[in-house]
């Protein structure tokens, strides 16, 4: 028996790359089209714009169609609502950003600066001067382990393998410089937790 080509496409894989149009718009109509409701609510359910859903629909088939021209998907209901998914993904990003072109002038808008003011930078350069004096103002040991765990952010195992002495040391040590920085910055601290 002699093959013809209507011969080769009936036993070939439907899912084959070598489909040709009309095998696609048929593959389409059968395994793509009944699932129609099915996609309109669920767009409808997860897109806030309900006019916009038929166009969305159109979207989802465009994107199914084209990729059906170079593979026919094995699931296609599977393949449909990960489609859609990813297209309501797509669009949701594209709704928040904003061109630049969009935006005016920076400098024309009366947008509030993060940066702080000259009077917000000088109190808080007398603070910090305030607190550099105090901490010079420590013993040794208590300063090493106020600026090793506040500064420098180190653990208690940290900065007692850098100062070679005990854990508990060490949070003496941090304690009492603690202690003693609230003093000297803020006056005698209260000794009953702050009532």
């Amino acid at each position: 028996m002699t093959e013809t080509p209507d011969s080769k496409r009936d036993t070939a894989d439907p899912r084959s790359a070598a489909m040709t149009a009309s095998d696609v718009d048929v593959w389409f109509a059968r395994e793509v089209l009944p699932l129609e409701a099915a996609l309109m609510q669920f767009l409808q359910h997860h897109w806030r714009n309900r006019s916009d859903v038929e166009d969305l629909v159109q979207d989802v088939y465009i994107r199914m169609y084209e990729a059906a021209q170079k593979e026919i998907p094995e699931h296609p209901r599977k393949f449909l609502f990960t489609t859609a998914r990813n297209l309501l993904i797509d669009r949701a990003r594209r709704a928040q950003i904003i061109p630049i072109e969009a935006l005016p002038d920076p400098e024309t808008l009366d947008i509030a600066l993060d940066t702080p003011g000259p009077e917000r930078n000088a109190i808080a350069r007398d603070e910090l001067r305030r607190l550099q004096e105090a901490l010079d103002r420590l013993p040794a040991r208590n300063r090493e382990a106020v600026v090793l765990a506040r500064i420098e952010g180190l653990t208690g195992r940290e900065i007692s393998q850098r100062m070679g002495l005990a854990e508990a040391t060490v949070s003496h040590h941090l304690s009492n410089g603690i202690a003693a920085l609230t003093d000297m910055l803020y006056g005698d601290a209260p000794k009953d937790g702050g009532k």
